[in-house]
């Protein structure tokens, strides 16, 4: 589990800095990080609707980016979905 955090935590900082501050993503960088890294795991992950949508629902202090604690969410929900898990 260590090594898939350490990756989780670098796929971040990679996304999030490519336009400015490494510690939040934009809503391009989502879009990106989304269609790049889980592709097979957001539905419709390319479409901007979808992915502003789903930036939305994910940024609690509605300020356009996303932290990565905003971003947890994601993955939470995303494996709590591919576990089988209940909600």
């Amino acid at each position: 589990m260590e090594s898939a955090i350490g990756v989780l935590v670098s796929q971040f900082k990679a996304y999030a800095g490519s336009d400015g501050s490494s510690d939040t993503l934009s809503r391009e960088e989502f879009r990106r990080l989304l269609s790049s890294q889980l592709p097979n795991f957001v539905k419709n992950a390319a479409d901007p609707a979808v992915t502003d949508q789903l930036m939305r629902s994910l940024d609690e202090n509605n300020d356009g980016e996303l932290t990565f604690l905003e971003f947890w969410q994601l993955i939470g929900q995303v494996a709590n979905q591919q576990g089988g898990f209940s909600q």
